[in-house]
């Protein structure tokens, strides 16, 4: 109110607000802003849950009198929906209350549930689709494919967008008696249903709203799919419609026997849903322990949840995305409010005092590190601590109240928050909507349904006192084994053997482990009923058969070792480690003396086979970390593109700096201080889609090799460079173009020098082809019928694999993983340090020599510069090999 009102956000860090237009665009998280001061609208039934009665009351004044749904501005179906309309919704629902209650809101006339309806028919131009799935944005004022709208011609939407409407929708519907929305909303969640793969029973990520096929076909409990499932279950709460949970089992029983990896919740393929789509997990998966608690199924709620507990112990706050090790993958956290949530239920569920302490650690945590003078910032990076100059409105809906009720007894609150349901944002829609005007004939739509284990249904809506009876050490219990699976810096998850048997025989062997030539591993391999088979070619083949294992466990162990294998040779032919690059200051005072090391991209212009490389003058470009389409065109075309790196994948801004003309992009690193002197090597990755319609070549810098481009643009204006595999010598660069003359005299030199550089490299390569050797390993693995095994063996798919001394090639043709953002795929070893977004490092030393002298200098010294370029030029050569 203070900073940032009628804004839709507050800026923390600047003490001012969010106003779309008026600030650098964010891309796909400035389509929750729409000029309808959303913090407010979101936050009305956190202020009665806090018992800020008056507060709440001056606020509905305010929204009342100020907020303008009619702008012409393009927001977020889902967003929207969840935040505003869900936003008004709940405001509507608490205002009732308390007018009902007599001493506030008594002159409340049902002005809120008015806005609703009118944000609601601006919705609902977004379902004109054959589908029923809605477009994922519309405009405020011109709806959807009109001249002005701005929108309408997008083919694709998440699952969740689409399939995350049917509370608050239903609920307009039943609050005004207009049947429409709720039409609408099921005739969405209908399809999606009906579009789900039927053999796994799992929906994909993103599906294309014309024809229903699905376009990412990874599935999981996080991002894209989350809401979905979570409609599905409280749907039925709130509507009491069997169809919704007889589908939301049939999707649960498909989760905990594909998805859930105790107490890990990994990503699959909807196809093939025994092989795993990425080996990382992001934090919005961090709700699902409160929606199973709501589904009664409270074990494997406690296992998740507790992990990912350690993982905030370690980091402070809940990375954007983690590795299946533990490791950060994505460092930000703006704030989130999932497990907050998840704690919450927990401790309704068991009484266990564990979930207080957890929760004071959140609190602790915000008020240590996100808390600034105006407010909470998002943290930019959990593992430096930096800020964000961000707060979403789902701070102050969510985080707040969750952690409120977490510690609020029943005298504290001034109603009774049992007779309502929280939708995905937190908001209270009443459970009295179920008899009230029931204008949808509830009639059962889902078809096929799959018979499932009896079990499944007993468990939803449970009673507390049956199943877990305020027993704190049944979940302290559970919550044991787990205390640290997140371990110092190479943590490992907990076997089945080691928790049914304590503390057991040691854990089974992981393939990235495994050495052929190690009699131990051999015996563990004989344990688990995998045999070897020594072909005559000199590989090595290996077979499993589960009747031959120790155990039962033991055979169960040998299959995982066997998908293990398979899933490691199959990242391992994904991510082929490219060569560095070399981005060369030709312009004067520099004429190619200056070579920065650059790390390369999985996709654009193969530098490698373009020897010329790619010329041109460096232009930055706006916004800056060209997320969105680039606003200075004519500035940067025909030229080699500068940005920054973060907040979108590495292939959307290439596209949008192609887009405008560029040439070429350097992307500079964010994060200060980094240099190629002390990091490994980066490699940029693509965004899991076909990235053949990128042409230009994109180049990676550290933040310093970045800064010395940016401060030779301050000091002489004109910087051209060139991108190359390698730096190229002068009489190359220079080749038909005038140049000083010092240069010229000295090109003999330098020729001779390349010459000595070319013989010594001929010479370590011969030297290492000599002395390497390698061991051919074959893995075979398909589920055998009882008695049977699989030896198929395809002897040209072979790739290595990083295992000390020995190089492990593992062969299969039925089983690949197709490559899904594998930016995070897990080391071979145990590594130290944490993974940056879209990354994959490579170990690598260079020396980028600086000479800023723009003077002529003596011949002396320009060999002396010459002689350290080569030094780094040879440095190139040696990583390349």
């Amino acid at each position: 109110q203070e900073h940032a009102y009628p804004a839709d956000e507050l800026m923390p860090l600047t003490c001012r607000g969010r106003v779309r237009g008026q600030e650098p665009s964010r891309g796909d998280v400035d389509d929750a802003l729409g000029k309808f001061s959303l913090t407010l609208i979101d936050t009305l039934d956190t202020l009665v849950v806090l018992n800020k009665t008056k507060e709440f009351e001056e606020a509905v004044k305010k929204v009342i009198k100020d907020v303008n749904l009619d702008n012409d501005i393009v927001v977020s179906v889902f967003e929207t929906n969840i935040r505003v309309l869900g936003g008004l919704l709940g405001g509507h629902s608490v205002a009732i209350m308390l007018k009902e209650k007599g001493e506030y809101m008594q002159w409340y006339n049902g002005e809120l549930l008015h806005m609703a309806k009118e944000l609601g028919y601006k919705l609902l131009p977004a379902f004109n689709t054959t589908s029923g799935l809605p477009y994922p944005r519309v405009n405020l004022k011109f709806g959807v494919r009109h001249p002005e709208a701005r929108t309408g011609t997008e083919t694709d939407t998440c699952t969740a967008c689409a399939g995350t409407l049917i509370l608050e929708f239903a609920a307009l519907s039943r609050f005004t008696g207009t049947s429409i929305f709720e039409e609408y909303a099921r005739k969405a969640l209908d399809f999606i249903w009906e579009k789900r793969q039927r053999s796994s029973n799992l929906v994909g990520v993103t599906i294309n709203i014309h024809t229903g096929d699905w376009v990412r076909k990874d599935s999981g409990v996080g991002a894209g799919i989350d809401s979905y499932y979570e409609y599905l279950l409280k749907a039925y709460v709130l509507l009491g419609d069997d169809s919704f949970l007889e589908r939301f089992n049939t999707h649960y029983d498909a989760i905990m026997r594909y998805i859930s990896q105790p107490p890990l919740l990994l990503d699959v393929h909807i196809h093939k849903p025994m092989l795993n789509a990425r080996t990382w997990m992001d934090s919005l998966l961090a709700f699902f322990p409160g929606l199973q608690v709501l589904k009664g199924d409270i074990r494997p709620a406690i296992e998740t949840h507790e992990m990912l507990y350690q993982v905030i112990k370690k980091h402070n706050f809940l990375p954007e995305a983690f590795t299946t090790d533990f490791r950060v993958h994505w460092a930000q956290h703006p704030l989130r409010p999932e497990f907050a949530e998840s704690t919450y239920f927990l401790y309704k569920a068991t009484g266990d005092p564990y979930y207080l302490e957890v929760g004071k650690t959140l609190i602790e945590n915000l008020n240590k590190y996100a808390r600034v003078p105006c407010g909470f910032a998002a943290m930019k990076d959990v593992r430096t601590g930096s800020h964000e100059d961000r707060m979403d409105s789902f701070f102050l809906a969510e985080m707040f109240k969750y952690l409120y009720l977490l510690f609020a007894d029943k005298e504290d609150m001034i109603f009774d928050i049992e007779d309502y349901i929280f939708t995905t944002e937190a908001h209270l829609l009443p459970l009295w909507l179920s008899t009230t005007n029931q204008t949808i004939s509830k009639k059962n739509t889902t078809t096929e349904y799959t018979e499932l284990d009896d079990s499944n249904f007993d468990w939803t809506c449970p009673n507390t006192q049956i199943l877990f009876p305020n027993d704190p050490m049944f979940a302290q219990s559970i919550r044991e084994p787990l205390k640290n699976v997140v371990d110092k810096s190479c943590p490992r998850g907990i076997s089945r053997a080691e928790e049914s048997l304590g503390s057991g025989p040691k854990p089974p062997l992981r393939a990235r482990d495994f050495m052929a030539s190690n009699p131990e591993h051999l015996e563990i391999l004989k344990k688990m009923g995998v045999s070897l088979i020594h072909l005559k070619d000199g590989r090595v083949q290996l077979v499993q058969h589960a009747v031959q294992a120790a155990s039962s466990l033991d055979a169960e162990d040998g299959l995982r070792f066997m998908q293990e294998m398979i899933e490691l040779s199959s990242q391992q032919q994904k991510e082929q480690q490219l060569p560095p690059r070399a981005v060369q200051i030709v312009s004067h005072p520099f004429f190619g003396r200056v070579v920065l090391t650059a790390g390369p991209a999985q996709f654009g212009m193969d530098l490698s086979k373009h020897k010329a490389g790619t010329r041109g003058f460096v232009a930055t470009i706006k916004p800056y970390n060209g997320c969105s389409e680039i606003t200075n065109p004519e500035a940067v075309k025909e030229k080699i593109a500068l940005m920054q790196r973060g907040q979108c994948m590495f292939a959307e801004k290439a596209r949008n700096i192609q887009k405008a003309g560029a040439i070429g992009g350097i992307v500079i690193d964010d994060n200060e201080g980094s240099s190629s002197d002390t990091a490994p090597l980066f490699q940029m990755a693509g965004d899991g889609k076909n990235t053949d319609d990128i042409t230009i070549p994109m180049l990676f810098l550290f933040n310093k090799e970045g800064n010395i481009i940016l401060d030779a643009i301050r000091e002489y204006e004109a910087v051209e460079v060139l991108l190359s595999d390698k730096a190229k010598d002068r009489a190359t660069i220079f080749k038909g173009k005038m140049i000083p003359n010092y240069i010229i005299d000295s090109n003999l030199e330098m020729e001779n020098m390349d010459q000595k550089l070319s013989e010594n490299d001929s010479h370590k390569q011969n030297s290492e082809e000599a002395t390497s050797a390698s061991q051919d390993i074959a893995v075979v693995s398909e589920e055998p019928e009882e008695g049977e095994s699989s030896d198929v063996t395809d002897p040209d798919s072979l790739s290595p694999a990083n295992t000390d001394s020995d190089s492990v090639s593992i062969s299969n043709q039925d089983s690949y993983v197709p490559g899904t953002d594998e930016a995070g795929a897990p080391e071979p070893a145990c590594m130290q340090g944490n993974n940056q977004p879209q990354e994959q490092k490579t170990e690598t030393e260079s020396n980028s020599k600086v000479n800023w002298d723009n003077k002529v200098q003596p011949m002396e010294s320009i060999l002396a510069d010459w002689n350290e370029d080569i030094e780094a030029f040879e440095m190139m050569e040696k990583d390349e090999l």
